[in-house]
This record gives structure tokens, C-alpha cells and sequence, in this order.
């Protein structure tokens, strides 16, 4: 690999859906794919856990589920590193070491610790793991000399503090880490079927591993244009979440037919689901073929995953090797 390196990850909280593939899935796949770069792409096991500390039992069956998501929706082992965040004990290292220099003021302006605090009052969030996590964020990104990661725009402060901290660490003990940059991606805005956002929380998402009946039975109860209440009624396509999927999912010359025939009323919701649904069924059929074959062969993946930790750990072992040495704590005799 000789590339500029990409880092992200997620966190294994459960089944991942459309969102997800569309928001970051496939943009990972394309960055894989273009050639230039050196892809890592890790599950962020550990930060599961400054939201959800004390509820643990679904992390393990969560972390297999989603790698074998990830291979389905065509990220490579051949061409991207795929390892766990906890395997590499590295990353506590400098979790702990960049913790050391990083003001409080820092974490405490952090707008998503804010908006997280305010959302999610039935956890309680008042901990030193959820107040820091953008440390271990930092460690996350900066242990691999990381040159991009791919973000939404809501995740740019994630970024920009991670490059706050790699700078001060430069500033204090030498040129370490290259400062990242933040690869925005547009991602498309994907609601869920009741019209809110798309979250496992909300009980709302279409699932990757959705088909057949399923797949059928949720897009035909995705909430459409509120006030079309009848097939005759003019519709308004580009308020319906409906037909935010046909883009993505539906051929263009389909694409081109359904607003004006929406808006003439010479199409029902019900038919515009049904079309839908059958599109995305074609349009997720190589994915879940795949799919099929990593359920089927288990110990591949086991494979593939301790092939990533092996090689990120290298990597991770070189970089603390130079954090202990430009920090003056490597106590070799």
C-alpha cells in the first residue's frame, strides 16, 4: 500500500440500513476504488461504548453483522484494511497520551456533545468516555497518518478538532502527524419510512439485509406527499421521500417520467411504491447475493478480520513507537 491513507469507522449498534450505505457505504467503496488511496476502515467498538456503556451483549453479534454489511456493499479486504478498534490496543495509547494535552474547553464546545445531551436524556451521558471521545476520535485518525476522512458536513467539527490536536501535538513535541483533511461527501438525504430521519432508533429503516416481503411491506408504508390524499389529487414530487429513492434506485428515463406524471395525477402512490420497490430489489440484488455468501462462510470473515487487525497493528505498533520517542517516554535501557 503506498497510497494517501483514508480513515473512517463505525460504531456496531445494530443492522445497518439504507442511510447508512448511501450516506457512507458507498462512498467508502468509491474511494476503494479509485486507486489513490489506501483505505482503512475499522469497527469503532469501543465507541459504542460512551453512549451505550451499559448495554454490551449485542456488541460482538453487531461487529460480525456489520463487517459482513460492509463486504456485501463491496468494500474489498484485497484493497482496504478491515480491522476492529479494540484488537489494537494502540489506539488506548494515544487516546490516553493526546487526552493529556488536550484542553477541557476543547471537548466542552464540541456541538455534538451539546446536541447529543440534549437528544438523548433517557442515557445517561454524564462520563469522562463521552465528554473525550473525540480524543479517542483524534487517536483513531491520527495513528494511521491519516490524510482524509470521508464526513458529512455535520461531522466537519469532529475533524476540525482532530486537526486541532494534531497540530498542538506537533507544536510540542515535533512533527509527527500530517494534520487531516476533511473529505466532505454529499449524502443524500435518505428519511426514513415514516418521514424522519433514518435511525435504528426510531424503528423506521429499510435494512441492507431487507428483501422479498420485507422489503415490500416497509416501502409500501413510506409516508409520501402529506397532502395527496387521493389518486386524483396533484402530487408534489419533490417533497416526497418516494421519490428521493427513485432517484438513486430507478432508471433514468423512470426518473424523468414520474414528476410530471405525479403532478398530472396519471400516477397513484400506490403504484409509485410498488415500481419502487421492485427497483430497489434489483438495485440490492448483487448485494445481497454477496450477503448470502459471507453468512454462509463465517470463518471468511473471521479470516478477513484478523487479517485487517494483523496489518493495522503494525502499522499502529510503528506510529506509538515515534509518539514514545518524540515524547520522551521511551524507556528502552
Amino acid at each position: 500500500m503506498a497510497g494517501k491513507r483514508i480513515l473512517s469507522g463505525m460504531r456496531p449498534t445494530g443492522k445497518l440500513h439504507l442511510g447508512n450505505l448511501h450516506g457512507a457505504l458507498s462512498n467508502w467503496v468509491s474511494l476503494q476504488n479509485h486507486g489513490a488511496y489506501d483505505c482503512f476502515y475499522f469497527v469503532a467498538d469501543w465507541h459504542a461504548l460512551t453512549s451505550d456503556y451499559a448495554g454490551t451483549a449485542e456488541i460482538r453479534a453487531n461487529t460480525a453483522e456489520m463487517v459482513i454489511d460492509w463486504l456485501a456493499a463491496g468494500l474489498d479486504p484485497q484493497k482496504s484494511i478491515l480491522f476492529i478498534q479494540s484488537t489494537i490496543r494502540e489506539h488506548a495509547e494515544l487516546f490516553v497520551l493526546l487526552s493529556m494535552i488536550t484542553p477541557l474547553a476543547w471537548l466542552e464546545r464540541n456541538p455534538t456533545y451539546k446536541e447529543m445531551k440534549e437528544e438523548l436524556t433517557q442515557k445517561d451521558l454524564s462520563t469522562f468516555g463521552f465528554l473525550g471521545y473525540p480524543v479517542l476520535q483524534a487517536a483513531d485518525i491520527i495513528m494511521y497518518k491519516a490524510f482524509g476522512v470521508p464526513v458529512g458536513v455535520d461531522q466537519l467539527p469532529h475533524v476540525e478538532l482532530t486537526r486541532e490536536i494534531a497540530r498542538r501535538f506537533n507544536f510540542l513535541y515535533g512533527e509527527v502527524f500530517p494534520v487531516p483533511e476533511a473529505l466532505l461527501t454529499e449524502v443524500p438525504k435518505l428519511l426514513g419510512i415514516d418521514g424522519r430521519k433514518m435511525s435504528k432508533s426510531y424503528g423506521n429503516s429499510i435494512f441492507l439485509s431487507d428483501r422479498g416481503d420485507a422489503l415490500k411491506n416497509k416501502v409500501a408504508a413510506m409516508f409520501t406527499d402529506p397532502q395527496r390524499q387521493r389518486k386524483k389529487d396533484p402530487g408534489r414530487p419533490e417533497l416526497c421521500n418516494v421519490f428521493a429513492f427513485h432517484r438513486l434506485y430507478s432508471p433514468v428515463e423512470a426518473v424523468a417520467e414520474i414528476p410530471p406524471a405525479c403532478r398530472g395525477a396519471q400516477i397513484g402512490c400506490i403504484e409509485c411504491k410498488r415500481r419502487l420497490a421492485e427497483t430497489v430489489a434489483a438495485g440490492l440484488a448483487p448485494l445481497h447475493e454477496r450477503r448470502e455468501h459471507y453468512l454462509a462462510h463465517p470463518e471468511e470473515v473471521r479470516g478477513i478480520i484478523a487479517d485487517g487487525n494483523a496489518r493495522a497493528a503494525v502499522i499502529a505498533r510503528d506510529t506509538m513507537a515515534q509518539v514514545r520517542e518524540a515524547m520522551k517516554i521511551s524507556h528502552e535501557l
